[in-house]
């Protein structure tokens, strides 16, 4: 009995550290990522949250070669923004 108990008392701290590591990956990837769907539904004058869904639902379709063009852009996006920084002055150069 003490066994059995033990072993559900470890199993709940496995489950909970999973969740800690998941949560945490989740916070981290959604402070830093690359706003490929953000800056879109932005030039389309759309809310982001119905550009996200719109890629959820072609990557179902396509089995996943949409991740492809979402990582391309963010390369692209990423070079852009690389390329064409704003200055606020001459004294910037």
């Amino acid at each position: 009995m003490l066994i059995a108990n033990s072993y559900k008392i470890l199993s709940l701290n496995l489950k909970l550290e999973k969740m800690k590591l998941i949560n945490s990956m989740r916070h981290f990837l959604e402070r830093n990522g690359f706003g490929v769907f953000s800056r879109l539904a932005d030039r389309l004058g759309m809310r982001a949250i119905n550009v996200r869904l719109f890629f959820i639902y072609v990557t179902f379709f396509t089995v996943g070669l949409s991740f492809g063009l979402y990582l391309t852009m963010a390369f692209l996006l990423k070079l852009k923004d690389m390329i064409y920084t704003k200055r606020n002055s001459v004294f910037d150069l």
